[in-house]
């Protein structure tokens, strides 16, 4: 896991959105085609912006798969992924292919049929966040590492229902469904990429935990450790907790991958 810090939620975004906008263009152009996973959530809105506005991207060729969901949740509701996702994402990128989870449907059902079509073939890059509980997707902690479902039903803990409040989702705790349908931590990790965009301060200790900490299910997003092309993007904010020696490998990792970019472009050039 490659880890990045900028100054501010928006440049975090931005720098992203361009490295994301590079993986779509560069799958399409080879294989023509690319299948991707969506996140949502307050820390991906200003991401998502940025990337729908990227140039050169033929959305007609992108098949989207859906995070998580809400179970028992009307879509007209301000929390409902699949609302955010229509609004935010889909209908803006106008993009070809898309998979939701109904969570007013059959729970189970919907995990499954969901699931069969993502099995079909590998993701090409998934954007995913990290929960203030260190969560990923809605896998909550204790996580389970061990499932190949790629989708299931999760109950939902404590602190993840309060973030949501906390975000301005719902008005009470006690609003926020208990239970939701997400994708499992072995799927999201089959994934070839996988983009991670983290701001803010209400996120430190969870980054701390996941970046610095072991790889645990008490911190499910530390599994991403494992992963061979995790990018983390953090602000100075959610970097806050880090330590020196993490930023000065979040510097050296940026350098050798500016001088690997660098002498790449030399190569194409002399061909």
């Amino acid at each position: 896991m490659q880890v990045r810090a900028y100054a501010d939620r928006l440049t975090l975004s931005r720098a992203a959105a361009l490295d994301a906008a590079a993986t779509l263009r560069a799958c399409i152009d080879t294989k023509g085609d690319t299948r991707i996973i969506a996140a949502t959530g307050a820390s991906q809105c200003d991401f998502l912006d940025a990337l729908t506005d990227a140039p050169d991207i033929d959305w007609s060729r992108v098949e989207m798969f859906h995070l998580d969901e809400y179970v028992g949740l009307s879509i007209n509701h301000r929390a409902s992924f699949r609302r955010y996702l229509l609004d935010r994402f889909i209908n803006k990128a106008s993009i070809g292919r898309y998979h939701l989870l109904d969570g007013e449907q059959d729970p189970s059902h919907v995990a499954a049929a969901v699931g069969r079509a993502l099995a079909e073939r590998t993701v090409d890059l998934a954007f995913v966040g990290i929960g203030e509980n260190a969560h990923l997707a809605f896998n909550d902690p204790p996580a389970d590492f061990e499932t190949e479902q790629p989708y299931f039903i999760a109950t939902l803990d404590t602190a993840c229902r309060r973030q949501q409040v906390g975000e301005g989702w719902f008005t009470s705790i006690e609003d926020v469904p208990a239970q939701a349908i997400t994708m499992s931590v072995r799927q999201i990790l089959k994934s070839i990429e996988i983009i991670a965009v983290v701001p803010d301060a209400r996120k430190a200790e969870a980054v701390k935990a996941c970046v610095e900490g072991p790889v645990s299910p008490i911190a499910p997003a530390s599994i991403l450790q494992t992963h061979p092309n995790t990018m983390l993007y953090l602000d100075e904010d959610s970097a806050a907790l880090l330590t020196e020696n993490t930023r000065r490998r979040e510097e050296l990792d940026d350098a050798k991958e500016k001088m690997t970019t660098k002498a790449r472009n030399t190569r194409h050039k002399k061909e």
